[in-house]
């Protein structure tokens, strides 16, 4: 078994042996005596080098492992399960800060839902959350009071001792590691917490690192006019909802919406009108999303949302109201001026003839939406129009000629 704690509270490389008291005219059987006691204490100090070379070995590599993570969901899967495993412990809790929801958003652009992960819990704020720990600079080792640590580890009735890591950035609290043992004497005040204090740091630096990574990330795949995703996020996320709708038998929508004349607003008005408006119609689609829809620029005056777990009926209605709110009310450009816009939208439902692969499933699945879209513009405008159940008008695309 590892253990958590620094090195023992003897180690080697910093210990005198004291030498035992020698008689002034030892005997034979004396100096055997002293020799006997001599070897006992050498063994004992190489039992504990031994040790803590182990234990500095594992946390080392821990610490590596951390480093090179490249993602947050990767980095949090080190720090809960990677370290239940590398520690044997049976419970271990992260607390992260997270007041203006940019870790949960981050995870929401990964395709990951926040409240999903059973170990791991976002809080607005630290000091209200826990007022007391939130005061912690350096790790708390001790036995598991249930009056006093039930916040930090919920359904812990069987720990006898835990370890609090206060992860901190910059002197500010950015979260907790509580570790949790069913061994009373895994934890305990007598134990120096050098290399727990350490790794709470490395913690601290790798979720700051992470978080900005996937930023960097996430600026690569968002359109910089509307603040929606990219066409490239949208194929990088297609497969995987696809993939993941079909393993648990969940329905997926897909939407097609585009800003019907946009072109006239263009030429009447000006370049600045049109971003205008797209930014507007943008922000109007995103009002009537949930955290989990996943909303992309496809290109131009063009929209395309992915909706999780959502049947034809249900993308239909939404449809409509995203129809609805965009066609209400004008949108102001530029001098103070405003223009009507209206929007067609095509919606499409996942089908699977079994043989496909997902790849195929995945383009019928926008193709459909394509080529309802371009159905509600040959029918008139500012309408919706659901794909045909039965089969995917790829020609439809092909065979319609729309004069924007």
């Amino acid at each position: 078994m590892m253990y958590m704690e620094k090195l023992t509270p003897n180690p080697g490389w910093s210990t005198v042996i004291s030498m035992p008291k020698t008689p002034p005219n030892p005997s034979p059987t004396d100096l055997a005596f002293i020799n006997r006691q001599l070897r006992q204490r050498l063994n004992s100090l190489t039992r504990e080098a031994n040790h803590n070379e182990e234990v500095l070995k594992r946390f080392h590599d821990r610490e590596l492992t951390l480093l090179a993570t490249e993602s947050l969901p990767q980095l949090l899967g080190c720090l809960v399960d990677g370290m239940k495993s590398s520690f044997d412990l049976p419970n271990i809790q992260l607390i992260l800060h997270d007041p203006d929801h940019e870790l949960r958003h981050l995870l929401l652009h990964s395709g990951i839902e926040p409240g999903s992960l059973a170990d791991i819990r976002f809080v607005d704020e630290i000091a209200t959350f826990s007022p007391k720990h939130a005061r912690y600079k350096a790790p708390w080792l001790g036995p598991y009071l249930d009056h006093e640590h039930a916040i930090l580890f919920p359904a812990a009735e069987t720990l006898q001792s835990i370890a609090i890591l206060p992860m901190l950035r910059r002197g500010k609290p950015v979260g907790f590691i509580g570790l949790g043992s069913h061994d009373p004497n895994r934890f305990t005040r007598h134990h120096a917490s050098d290399f727990l204090n350490r790794l709470a740091t490395i913690s601290a630096i790798c979720l700051e690192n992470t978080a900005n990574r996937e930023h960097l990330v996430i600026a690569g795949l968002t359109d910089a006019l509307t603040g929606l995703h990219n066409r490239r996020y949208l194929e990088r996320r297609l497969e995987e909802e696809v993939t993941r709708a079909l393993r648990y038998q969940h329905p997926l929508s897909c939407l097609f919406i585009d800003a019907d004349h946009f072109k006239q607003i263009n030429d009447l008005h000006g370049h600045g009108a049109g971003d205008s408006v797209l930014r507007e119609l943008a922000l109007r689609v995103k009002e009537c999303l949930r955290l989990s829809d996943i909303a992309t620029r496809y290109g131009g005056e063009e929209f395309t949302l992915l909706l999780p777990q959502t049947d034809a009926t249900e993308a239909g209605n939404l449809a409509e109201r995203i129809r609805h709110r965009i066609q209400a009310k004008p949108i102001a450009i530029h001098g103070g001026e405003s223009v009507e816009v209206t929007v067609s939208i095509g919606v499409s439902a996942l089908r699977s003839d079994g043989d496909d692969d997902t790849l195929s499933i995945a383009e019928q699945l926008l193709d459909a939406a394509d080529s309802a879209l371009y159905l509600a513009k040959e029918s008139g405008r500012n309408r919706v129009q659901l794909a045909n159940p039965t089969s995917i008008a790829k020609k439809a695309k092909e065979t319609i000629e729309i004069n924007d």
